[in-house]
């Protein structure tokens, strides 16, 4: 086997028999980028503005169109086997049906990770190798496409390929580096309000507007936090700001870091039961209330891996009796403030059935901050998706949850919390 080294795309390297057998692929793919509009160079983040993916589940092809040169790292992770390529700052306008994946690959992600760097995750339905990692120019250097030429492989060789490589798996890495601002005075009551899903992490997609969690999950932090700042004595602060990727200790540490003394994590997600809506408030337990608990947490668990996040051991347990105590007094208080936001949500915010649900949420596993996820809707549901993008819904949910924390606050200040 022959390698080339590029100083721009990583290594290449190329299988003559792969190159005959996507021949046919090759010419349709190319025609297809000839199709595109020709996209507007110039500075800041590159634009990814086409895509193309053809194969089987041997060999699989995949073309990603740019109006500027790309310099592109590809690397290996494993449970599932995914194929992550690392990117420059991105704008990507790429359509959805354009990246449906096929062949090789079950699933195709691609966004931001951090404000300078972006990333295409490519998970595998079987242990595949990249055999050619390459960037053409077209019309004379007004465009380029970045081509990836996957093939199956074998457990041992894909374990060497692991083996290998030299990058760690850092999301750090590939990420700017995060300036923490000050954490608040110790005399504010500090929530953590965490815009679930970001960057590379879209989350569900609405049923009729096609808008995304990430967006919905920002934009009612944004109204949430504001609303807690009005309140005498509260302080609120985001874990994310902006349209970046945060892994699910991240989420928990900056809550860490500004001593937050609440945790409220903001999702949307979608159901295949597409008649059921209302918000649900969740808090941590191991065995889940219900199936319906269970498949959200398992989905919202995935959002490292889906970014191409390595899933690394979890740090053991001290066997220490004041961690459990701490533990359990943690998930007394997420309660209470779960029942709170209920109360305060009755009559006036729609709830599902049940609305006190709990599972195993990855991010509400910190032990010595209270923590809920509070689903305020379903993407799936029509009705609840117009109140989603609805600013005055956003409003008024808002100060309902604010009324909540104020009694919640009031009732741990009198206990000496």
């Amino acid at each position: 086997m022959a390698m080339q080294a590029s100083p721009h795309c990583g290594p290449r390297w190329r299988f003559p028999s792969l190159s005959a057998c996507l021949a046919g692929v090759v010419i349709a793919l190319g025609t297809a980028g000839a199709l595109q509009a020709e996209p507007v160079s110039g500075q800041g983040p590159l634009l990814a503005y086409g895509m193309r993916i053809a194969g089987d589940d041997a060999r699989t092809r995949v073309v990603v169109d740019f109006d500027r040169k790309p310099d592109i790292f590809v690397h290996y992770v494993d449970n599932p086997p995914r194929v992550i390529v690392d990117l420059p700052e991105t704008s990507f306008g790429v359509k959805p049906e354009d990246a449906q994946a096929r062949g090789l690959f079950k699933d195709i992600r691609f966004g931001a990770m951090g404000a300078s760097s972006a990333r295409l995750v490519l998970t595998a339905t079987k242990p595949v190798e990249i055999t050619v990692a390459d960037v053409k120019t077209d019309d004379g250097g007004k465009s380029y496409r970045l081509v990836l030429d996957a093939e199956r492989v074998e457990k041992k060789r894909f374990a060497e390929l692991l083996t290998e490589q030299t990058w760690t798996g850092s999301v750090a890495l590939t990420k700017a580096p995060r300036v923490d601002e000050p954490a608040p005075a110790s005399s504010d009551f500090i929530i953590a309000v965490d815009a679930g899903h970001g960057g590379i992490d879209t989350g569900a997609i609405g049923v009729d507007t096609k808008m995304e969690e990430k967006a919905v999950t920002l934009a009612f932090a944004k109204e949430l936090a504001e609303t807690l700042n009005r309140e005498p004595g509260i302080k609120a602060v985001l874990t994310r700001d902006d349209d970046e990727f945060l892994s699910l200790s991240e989420r928990v540490l900056i809550a860490r870091q500004k001593q937050a003394k609440l945790f409220i994590s903001l999702h949307a997600d979608t159901l295949k039961q597409h008649d059921i809506r209302g918000a649900t408030v969740y808090t941590i337990s191991d065995k889940a209330s219900d199936h319906l608990a269970a498949s959200l947490a398992e989905r919202e668990n995935l959002s490292d891996q889906l970014a191409g996040v390595p899933l690394a051991d979890e740090p053991a347990e001290v066997a220490d009796i004041l961690i459990d105590l701490t533990r359990r007094e943690t998930q007394a208080f997420s309660v209470n403030l779960a029942r709170s936001i209920i109360a305060s949500f009755e009559g006036q915010i729609n709830l599902i059935n049940n609305p006190h649900r709990f599972a195993g949420f990855q991010v509400l596993r910190a032990a010595d901050v209270p923590s809920i996820l509070l689903e305020l809707g379903f993407m799936s549901n029509k009705e609840d998706e117009k109140l989603l993008v609805d600013p005055a819904w956003r409003k008024k949910v808002s100060e309902r949850i604010a009324a909540a924390v104020r009694r919640y606050r009031g009732g741990a200040l009198a206990d000496g919390g």
